[in-house]
């Protein structure tokens, strides 16, 4: 008599990389951010416009038009305007890779429908690794805006990308019966 065994294994487990499905974005989720408005506290010069900060290219250049920068100020702040409540899977933040990484120390990322935003937090970023790429996870959280924002002292806040995904709709399973 033959046996057949089969085994089954999970990434987690041998050396793959694990992520919540609900922070994962699938090639079938949009960039949401791409139909945002922006807008930020202050605006340091004519490249630092806050819509640059929205862009797929995640460069970090500075020079190459794809980053918003404020004015060194209190708690300075940048906010995306979903144009209505949206449930967010996860955001993506792009760090300057030509100067100053170190700016984005402590930025927190909150996500709520309270346009004075004070709304919750997301995730703070912690790589300050020139042209760094954080991925939080928001695991559903909802609300119409997405702000960055310097918490606490004064300082550029300077965003070389955005991205904001969607949670995936889960497909309803047909109810069957055995």
């Amino acid at each position: 008599m033959k046996l057949l065994t089969v085994l089954l294994f999970g990434f987690s487990i041998f050396g793959g990389v694990w992520t919540d499905p609900a922070c994962d974005p699938t090639p079938t989720t949009e960039d949401l951010a791409l139909k945002g408005t922006a807008s930020q506290s202050s605006q340091y010069a004519y490249l630092g416009l806050p819509s640059y900060a929205i862009n797929t290219k995640r460069n970090g250049k500075y020079a190459d038009k794809t980053c918003s920068h404020t004015d060194e100020e209190p708690n300075p702040w940048w906010r995306l305007d979903l144009g209505q409540s949206q449930a967010i899977g996860s955001i993506v933040v792009v760090n300057r890779a030509d100067c100053c990484p170190e700016r984005l120390n402590g930025a927190e990322v909150r996500v709520g429908d309270n346009e004075n935003n004070n709304n919750p937090v997301c995730g703070t970023i912690t790589d300050l690794s020139a042209g760094s790429v954080t991925t939080l996870c928001c695991k559903g959280m909802a609300g119409r805006y997405v702000t960055v924002v310097i918490p606490g002292r004064s300082e550029f806040l300077t965003l070389c990308g955005v991205e904001v995904y969607g949670v995936v709709p889960q497909k309803q399973q047909p109810n069957v019966c055995w």
